[in-house]
């Protein structure tokens, strides 16, 4: 069982660094909010997957990362709106 919880959260891992991509080369800033959020919950989910598999210890970190990638969002969109001010 550890060990489909494990491929599962190394599956995620892989949409991850595909919006990894994107958040680098987004043709607008909303494709890299977008894909900023994909990075936090593909994270989170694969977190929580691999906690499942026996590290219970990463529950923290996947709650530590939710709220980074709350916050992040909501400075992505503030500093938007100040750069469309200009």
């Amino acid at each position: 069982m550890a060990e489909m919880l494990t491929g599962a959260a190394a599956l995620i891992f892989l949409t991850a660094l595909v919006g990894l991509v994107r958040v680098l080369r987004g043709p607008t800033r909303a494709d890299r909010l977008l894909a900023a959020q994909l990075l936090s919950t593909a994270g989170i989910g694969a977190l929580l997957l691999l906690s499942a598999a026996g590290a219970s210890a990463l529950i923290d970190v996947a709650l530590i990362l939710a709220l980074v990638g709350a916050f992040a969002s909501v400075a992505f969109v503030m500093a938007s709106r100040v750069i469309d001010r200009r």
